[in-house]
């Protein structure tokens, strides 16, 4: 069984910069089902499990009202992991669907990713489904069986 969160309205993300799309909103999604797929281009999970997971979700319900959005969340590593580096390795990991930049807030001591510590995530990857309203209606953080997923995503399509 992978989590839930009911009934948690989805807060706007806060981007630097878009790959693949104009700029998008949680409000502009509505009607739709949205997996947000936050990932670091070096984290291996994200590279080996989880953006390949999502380039599947993305080709499977192409034509139905779901939105695949990655959300490139930098929390360590950040000269090695720059905007400039990430249209690389978008094109070679065949990543077509739109991708935002997570923002920064530097607080004196830490540079953190806002949308990442809006969404309250503990770490990459993490994958949030948000329902045609709006609302979070799945948050985990780690590694799902594409069945587990697929089938959470019909159950908010028949909603």
């Amino acid at each position: 069984m992978i989590g839930q969160v009911t009934a948690v309205r989805a807060p706007e993300w806060e981007v630097a910069s878009w790959f693949n799309s104009g700029p998008l909103t949680v409000h502009g999604l509505r009607g739709r089902v949205v997996v947000l797929e936050a990932f670091q281009m070096l984290c291996p999970g994200c590279y080996t499990h989880s953006l390949p997971q999502a380039v599947r979700l993305h080709d499977l319900f192409r034509g139905e009202p779901v939105s695949v959005i990655g959300l490139h969340s930098v929390f360590e590593n950040h000269a090695a992991m720059t905007p400039k580096d990430l249209l690389p390795f978008l094109r070679r990991s065949r990543i077509d669907f739109p991708v935002a930049v997570d923002a920064h807030r530097w607080d004196g001591e830490i540079d953190s990713p806002v949308t990442f510590d809006r969404y309250r995530m503990m770490g990459t990857p993490t994958t949030i489904l948000i329902d045609r309203t709006g609302t979070i209606r799945f948050h985990e953080f780690g590694r799902f069986d594409d069945s587990a997923l697929t089938t959470r995503i019909r159950d908010l399509l028949a909603e």
